[in-house]
């Protein structure tokens, strides 16, 4: 299942890239997405970064079929590898989003680049539950939260650059 989403901020691609290396934010964003233990290592090699957050999540709001494979709790690792920036400021990335030990994850593209007075940080990404018979099911599950999840991201880093 195709997971595509934008986010504007009124900010340079700098700025905005800054924020997203930010450890505080990270902690901002994972707390905000309701998890119920986080945590978030931000290296850097060369020209790379990579952003892992690690957080356990509430299935309180999941389907009853999907409680039933998880349990309570599900642990998700979200990794983000930026590389270097353009000229511009812009940069390109890849994200992957791996669900406990299961067989469903997200990978797929990031990228910042300028737009008017601000940037634009765009997802585009695959969702893939590879689960015989269900794994249709199980993707549309999970789609909400991934999109949720976006919308807290930008939510929380449109408050982080307004100060």
């Amino acid at each position: 299942m195709r997971i595509r989403a934008t986010i504007d901020y009124d900010a340079t691609p700098d700025e905005v890239f800054t924020m997203l290396a930010d450890s505080d934010f990270q902690d901002r964003k994972a707390k905000a997405t309701g998890a119920l233990e986080h945590e978030v290592s931000i290296t850097t090699r060369g020209e790379q970064t990579e952003i892992v957050s690690k957080r356990t999540m509430p299935t309180d709001e999941f389907p009853d079929f999907v409680k039933g494979m998880v349990g309570d709790r599900l642990p998700v690792t979200e990794t983000h590898t930026w590389g270097p920036a353009a000229a511009d400021g812009s940069r390109r990335g890849e994200i992957t989003v791996a669900v406990g030990n299961l067989p469903v994850g997200l990978k797929g593209t990031l990228a910042l680049a300028p737009h008017g007075e601000g940037t634009t940080q765009s997802v585009d990404g695959e969702l893939k539950a590879r689960i015989p018979l269900i794994g249709g099911k199980v993707e549309k599950a999970a789609a909400p939260a991934i999109e949720a999840a976006i919308d807290i991201e930008r939510t929380t880093g449109r408050a982080w650059l307004a100060g």
